[in-house]
Parts: C-alpha cells; sequence; structure tokens
C-alpha cells in the first residue's frame, strides 16, 4: 500500500458537505450524511481517511484498469511535467506525447479509423463526434443531415448535448434537452423482450427500429446514429448477437455514420483494445474513448475518425478559413504521455490477454448469485458486469422503488470491504483488470453475503416475501 497519510475526516467531511458540488449528488441525503473520504489506493484497492480498505469493485467509475498506485505511470507523469507539461496544440503546433500517443491509437483502431482529436472526457469526446459529423455533412452539401439516433438507456455524457443523446430517462430530471436533435429508439436488451420471442426474432425487431426511426426522419435528415458496444450506465445491456454488425449495415444504406462509443469498453475492458471489431465484428466511422485511455490517472479522451471523413473535413473551406474546433487542454501533454504509458504497459503486461483469461471465471462467480430470488438476471461480459434485481425471477416485476434494493446490497458490501455501484434496482461491476482471482472470489462471497443481507432487511420491513 502506497504511503498512508493522517487525515482529519471530520474536517474534510464538513469542508465538502459545505462547499463541493458533487455529480450525481442526493440532494436528500448528503446534507446529513456527506461523503466518504477516499484517500489512498494500491492495485484493486482503495482506503477511506480512516484507513479502512475496499475492494474497489467499480474501478473508479470504469476507468482505473491498470490499477491503483502505478510506480511507472507516476514517473511517466512527473518526467513529462519536468520536460513540458503543457502547450497548447491549436494550429501548427504539437507536442511530443500528442503525435506519438494519436499515432499509437491509429495502429489499435479497426479499418481506417486513423485520425485523432483529444480532449478531457467521454462527454466532450462524443460533443466533438457530433460537431465534426455535421461540419462533415456541412461540407459535402448535405445541410439538413444533423438529426442524431441515440437509445433508450444509452449513456454518452453530462455536457448539454451528450446528456441530450444520453437516453436514461432517470438522468433528465429537471433539465432540458436538445430539443428535436436527438432522437430514441428502444434498447436491445434481450433480458426484457417479450415473453415467447426467441433471441434472434428481438434481434430482428431491434435492427428494424433503427431502420424505421431513418425512414420515419427522412435519411436525408439523419446525420448519425450512436451506440455503445455494451451499454454501460442504462443497465450493462449486451445487445444479441448480430445486432452491431447488422445496423451498422443500416447506416450504410442510407448515409447515416455510426459512432460507436467505447468510453467503457475500450482499452481493455472486453479483453481487447477496442471492442467494435475484435468483439462485434463492424468497423464504425467514429470511435470515441476515454476513461481507461489514461486507466483514470489524468483525464484524457479521444475522438477518432476515418479517413473518409478526414479527407472531407481537411480540405480548406475556403482562404484563410480554419477548421474551429478545439479545447485550451485538447492533447494536453501530461494527458498524453499518461495515454502512452498506460498503453505500454497493458501491451507488455498482456493485460488483454488476462482479461480474456480471467473474464469468464468472473462470470461464472457471478451467476452463482442466481440461486436468490431477487436475483433476475446476471448480464456482461468480462471485466464489465451487472446484476438486475427483481421481486420475481419469473415475471420480472420489479421491487417497489422504496426498497432502493440496489442501494441496500451495495451498503452491505461496502460494510464488508467491497465496493459495487448501485443504479436503482442494479448493482454494476467493473473492477480494475489487475483483480485477481482471489479478489473475485472475495467480490463474490461479499455479494452473496450481502444479497442475503438484503433480504433479510426487506423481510422484516414488509417490503418483499421470499
Amino acid at each position: 500500500m502506497a504511503t498512508q497519510f493522517e487525515y482529519d475526516t471530520e474536517s474534510l467531511w464538513q469542508k465538502d458537505r459545505d462547499h463541493y458540488i458533487h455529480p450525481w449528488t442526493d440532494f436528500s441525503t448528503f446534507k446529513e450524511e456527506g461523503s466518504m473520504v477516499m484517500a489512498n489506493s494500491e492495485g484493486a484497492y482503495v482506503s477511506d481517511s480512516d484507513g479502512k480498505r475496499y475492494i474497489d469493485g467499480i474501478g473508479g467509475l470504469w476507468c482505473n484498469n491498470i490499477g491503483y498506485a502505478n510506480e511507472e505511470m507516476a514517473e511517466a507523469i512527473a518526467d513529462q511535467i519536468r520536460q513540458i507539461h503543457y502547450y497548447s496544440v491549436f494550429g501548427h503546433l504539437t507536442t511530443p506525447p500528442a503525435a506519438e500517443l494519436a499515432a499509437k491509437l491509429a495502429k489499435l483502431t479497426p479499418g481506417q479509423l486513423d485520425h485523432v482529436f483529444f480532449g478531457t472526457g467521454g462527454s466532450m469526446s462524443n460533443d466533438t463526434a457530433i460537431r465534426i459529423i455535421h461540419y462533415y455533412f456541412n461540407r459535402l452539401g448535405k445541410k439538413n443531415k444533423k438529426k442524431i439516433i441515440s437509445r433508450i438507456d444509452g449513456y454518452h455524457g453530462s455536457t448539454y448535448l451528450a446528456m441530450s443523446m444520453t437516453g436514461v430517462e432517470f438522468d433528465h430530471q429537471g433539465f432540458d434537452l436538445a430539443p428535436d436533435l436527438v432522437h430514441h429508439i428502444p434498447a436491445p436488451n434481450p433480458y426484457r423482450r417479450p415473453q415467447g420471442m426467441s433471441v434472434e426474432e428481438f434481434c430482428n425487431e431491434k435492427v428494424a427500429d433503427l431502420e424505421n426511426k431513418i425512414l420515419e426522419l427522412g435519411p436525408e435528415n439523419v446525420a448519425c446514429f450512436i451506440a455503445e458496444p455494451i451499454m454501460g450506465a442504462g443497465g450493462v445491456i449486451v445487445p444479441p448477437p448480430g445486432y452491431h454488425r447488422r445496423t451498422r449495415e443500416v447506416c450504410d444504406r442510407y448515409e447515416v455514420l455510426y459512432i460507436s462509443d467505447e468510453v467503457v469498453t475500450g482499452f481493455g475492458r472486453l479483453g481487447q483494445f477496442f471492442a467494435s471489431e475484435a468483439v462485434f465484428d463492424f468497423v464504425p466511422d467514429i470511435i470515441t474513448c476515454a476513461k481507461g485511455i489514461s486507466s483514470g490517472y489524468v483525464p484524457l479522451s479521444a475522438t477518432i475518425l476515418s479517413k473518409e471523413i478526414y479527407d472531407v473535413i481537411s480540405v480548406p473551406q475556403a482562404d484563410g478559413a480554419l477548421f474551429t474546433h478545439g479545447f485550451t487542454y485538447s492533447g494536453h501533454s501530461v494527458s498524453c504521455a499518461a495515454g502512452l504509458k498506460n498503453i505500454e504497459i497493458m501491451e507488455r503486461d498482456d493485460i488483454c490477454g488476462y482479461v480474456r483469461e480471467v473474464g469468464p471465471y468472473f462470470e461464472e462467480q457471478l451467476n452463482t448469485l442466481r440461486e436468490y430470488p431477487i436475483v433476475g438476471d446476471v448480464r456482461g461480459s468480462h471485466f464489465m458486469m451487472c446484476i438486475e434485481n427483481v421481486a420475481n425471477p419469473e415475471t420480472k416485476e420489479l421491487l417497489p422503488e422504496q426498497a432502493n434494493i440496489g442501494k441496500r446490497i451495495a451498503d452491505h458490501c461496502q460494510e464488508r470491504g467491497v465496493i459495487v455501484r448501485p443504479i436503482a434496482h442494479l448493482n454494476v461491476m467493473s473492477p480494475p483488470l489487475v483483480l485477481t482471482i482471489r479478489q473475485i472470489d472475495t467480490m463474490v462471497e461479499v455479494l452473496h453475503e450481502s444479497i442475503r443481507a438484503t433480504m433479510d432487511d426487506l423481510n422484516r420491513e414488509g417490503l418483499w416475501s421470499g
């Protein structure tokens, strides 16, 4: 474990509660409960400011892939700071790490996805993709092609445009969305398919949903379709076999560009640097990525474009006209150095190979939780997994909202030294990719204990009887 400092937890708690607005804050409890202070880390473990250690079953937030407190990464970041910590890359300026990382990503991506625009987060990478796509069609003289098709329960970020593309209704409460720009189609969730419908029939229906939406809006008005290979925050939804390849074919038919949002699935979570082609057998027009690109050590994202798109947008509009898109921290030297070191470590230590080897064991052990009557589904792939909790596994009916089932299970896990993520009635796991077999066994054992404790709670409170 890295050096453990002494912290004044009460003072930190108070300052945080009084002044810090957190993402996804539950104001109904925050003003009383405040925040747990995470202060130390190593490998797959984090420790709070009082020294209690936890297996981090969520990888920070889908992003800590090579593990915490990696000394090699720390040195690479420090070395870059000593050389040139930042310089603007606007116009005809660059730095060595930005140039090297762009070239490295071009080698890792499928097909002719070989031009890279850098940002600092997944929302930014998706916003950039849309702005470039609109620019691309403008350059082709097809200025009506502006509409975006996304999916219900898809998650694409929290900026104004990215949240408009996000199809998680809960996240939209009280906020406005871009009017008539984004249109959503149903999620390809096999667990929730109609009773009696085969997976193949369900896939046909979900592919038809996309084509029907394009035709409804008019192909001349539709710019792109954005989809996560596996839907993350919307419930770790794995589409039926062939779904992505077939939706790609639909997009090609109507000149609709395909954005593969690999902010979560990229950089090893499914055992490949990128999942689009290697796992799902399709090559998109754009891949967006963030999170695992630097294993969360510093903010970094990338929007990776096909040669076809680049060849259009790189033609000058007019004398003196510029491609006027960018951010102060695009291609930040330290972030790009961290990205390069992250990829170097992953390749040298064959972390993707390790995930392909150990991931099925993780899946197999989590599936033992199906023995409990409140576990309706265990789904996902490799180090991206989800438990769906229900009132009745036969009918798939949900528990009452006041049962707060996902959070109850997560709280019991936390008491026992494991962090899992509650999302409504779900529990999501996305641990560091260095998680060991022994740590997997501990996680699953704690989940067993926590689900049993939760069932006891619900029975005692009259919220469920099983």
